[in-house]
């Protein structure tokens, strides 16, 4: 096999020395992140940590490609439509890492195996579909109590909005709130939370091209690359333990289109003033 062909961890991720120590490029090595779901930002959320050198990862979706997805997701190209994401995105993972330890978990998350998702991890990248809450709910939930960080980054029009929930501070659930809401309304409070200052809604054209009740809303992959490199610099920061984290109750809302960076603070969550005013104006825009 010639030295081409050969493939070697230290040569093929030693562009990374530099911005990180080579002891921190063998923690990372050696580091296992789950990443639920494989769609919108999950692709790009695993493609983005396999080239930091991440050696270890837990994945799990249960969708196939299909053609509204080329916009934006990772692996959707006409040669991958109606092929199962799972096996697309762990094969180009091991396109760019022969040596990655992968786990699969082919049939989605369910309370009987959130436990198996989560054994070993050191962090969880939040990408379940928007509208997955329930199940979502229960991941976040488990994570916090087994003192696993865990990163949202969600694609905002031409923009990301990034929650960082430590496992030693504010919970997914006395963040968020949902308790108690019709579903499209938790939706709402989710878009509300993860982001609060709905930089947005400020240039979104048609109005019809949100319908939470058909689970239909539009994105971009400007949208998704930038959720990718906010939320896996702020994961490499939790497992680096190096670096400051914003965690829940702050965010970061980053806004190509209007050349806008946000430090949110919402103490109390959902239930802040300014929440449940943003919550009004958003439900009466889209909903009523």
């Amino acid at each position: 096999m010639s030295q081409q062909e050969r493939f070697d961890y230290e040569v093929a991720f030693s562009r990374n020395i530099g911005w990180f120590t080579e002891a921190e490029q063998a923690r990372l090595r050696g580091c296992r992140v789950a990443v639920g779901g494989l769609g919108g930002v999950g692709g790009s959320h695993l493609l983005t940590l396999a080239r930091l050198g991440v050696g270890q990862f837990t994945i799990t979706d249960l969708d196939t490609f299909e053609w509204a997805n080329i916009n934006r997701q990772a692996g959707a190209m006409k040669s991958t439509m109606g092929k199962p994401k799972l096996d697309v995105l762990a094969n180009q993972v091991r396109d760019i890492n022969p040596e990655v330890q992968l786990s699969l978990m082919p049939n989605g998350l369910s309370l009987e195996n959130i436990d198996d998702f989560l054994d070993g991890v050191d962090l969880y990248m939040d990408s379940l579909d928007m509208f997955a809450l329930e199940i979502r709910r229960k991941v976040f939930a488990r994570c916090h109590e087994r003192g696993i960080p865990a990163v949202t980054a969600a694609p905002m029009g031409m923009g990301t909005s990034m929650l960082a929930f430590d496992p030693k501070g504010m919970s997914f659930e006395q963040y968020f709130c949902l308790d108690g809401f019709a579903f499209e309304d938790q939706i709402l409070k989710f878009i509300v939370g993860v982001s609060p200052s709905m930089q947005q809604r400020h240039y979104l054209v048609d109005r019809r091209s949100v319908n939470l009740f058909k689970k239909k809303v539009p994105s971009t992959a400007i949208g998704i690359e930038l959720a990718a490199g906010v939320a896996c610099t702020n994961a490499v920061k939790f497992l680096l333990q190096r670096g400051d984290v914003v965690s829940v109750p702050h965010g970061l809302h980053f806004d190509a289109y209007r050349n806008k960076l946000i430090k949110t603070y919402r103490p109390w969550g959902n239930r802040h003033p300014m929440q449940r005013l943003m919550f009004w104006y958003i439900r009466r825009l889209l909903l009523d």
